[in-house]
């Protein structure tokens, strides 16, 4: 990994790194609104993970000062950050979603913040989902008890046995300031130290947990990963998807993420124990909607026994689905 700026001042205070693959007018709107409420020195930089919606030429056309990365393939999302932040000259490291919009000066905030608070590692800001909500962001590590409680939906007796509110922090309105485990991906504002000591993402993760390692190794380097709601942004895909929506590709792909994490800090018991975690769901999940589909048919019983036969074929006999 490249050392910058060990004997000067890094060029600018804020190095932006944004991932696309087929976001070109949200990732407009997300440029437009960083132009618009940032003054602190910055710089950004695009990394498309080969969009075909011509994303790349709107940022080439549009934005000619702004660097852009373009993928031939899509390489993934912690690939493709560590694209961007190999090039970045800043003095803090931004991960920003493309799908988000910057209001009131959030980068400026969170940067002045993090400048006074030099025992954080990583940090996230609030974010809403529109005018009247806000997204609950950030999250405890994906630990093998943690997923046991997520993946049998223990979290909705959490107002009767607090511990099974852990993994998503339930009961916290995200309207103060807490030390996290996991800073949610859309916003990661790192200090360059930091990202210096514990390198780049693991691109082991295609998609989905990267931003827990990463922060799990912030925090095992000694720093503090904290959401600060000190400042806020737009997330405009805030809104959660119905079961129908959810691609089957993409929720295997998340589960498989949670199978590498949990080898990688938990060892081979914890992968084992993540897969049991995961067929036990799946087979629960099937029989039920699948007695429930013979009853009353419907599009999202359906798309349940879907996702249910995917995660069975991919944790017993390792099938990955293509779509």
């Amino acid at each position: 990994m490249r050392r910058l700026f060990e004997s000067e001042a890094p060029p600018c205070d804020v190095s932006i790194v944004i991932v696309s693959w087929n976001t070109r007018e949200i990732l407009r709107d997300c440029l437009v609104s960083i132009a618009r409420e940032t003054r602190t020195s910055h710089e950004v930089i695009v990394v498309d993970n080969a969009s075909t919606d011509g994303t790349q030429d709107m940022v080439a056309v549009d934005f000619p000062d702004i660097m852009l990365i373009t993928n031939t393939e899509n390489v993934g999302f912690a690939a493709a950050n560590n694209q961007g932040l190999d090039i970045a000259s800043g003095a803090k490291l931004l991960l920003l979603n493309p799908d988000t919009i910057i209001l009131d000066g959030a980068i400026d905030c969170m940067a002045d913040w993090l400048d006074a608070h030099p025992d954080v590692g990583c940090v996230g800001c609030q974010v809403w989902e529109n005018e009247k909500t806000i997204q609950h962001t950030c999250f405890a590590e994906p630990s093998p008890l943690n997923l046991v409680i997520g993946e049998f939906s223990l979290h909705r007796l959490a107002r009767w046995i607090p511990a099974f509110g852990r993994p998503e922090y339930t009961g916290w309105n995200r309207r103060e300031t807490r030390e996290v485990d996991v800073v949610s991906g859309m916003f990661m504002l790192v200090p360059r130290p930091v990202f210096e000591a514990v390198g780049p993402m693991d691109e082991a993760f295609f998609v989905y947990s990267e931003e827990a390692d990463w922060c799990h190794r912030i925090r095992d380097a000694g720093w503090r990963c904290v959401f600060a709601p000190v400042a806020r942004i737009l997330h405009l895909e805030g809104g959660s998807k119905s079961t129908v929506q959810i691609r089957t590709r993409m929720y295997i792909q998340m589960q498989k993420s949670k199978t590498i994490y949990a080898r990688k800090h938990y060892g081979r018991i914890g992968e084992l124990s993540v897969r049991a975690v995961f067929v036990a769901g799946a087979l629960m999940r099937g029989t039920l909607f699948g007695l429930l589909d013979l009853v009353r048919p419907c599009a999202e019983t359906k798309a349940k026994v879907r996702l249910a036969k995917a995660a069975l074929s991919y944790h017993l006999v390792g099938q990955e689905p293509v779509s």
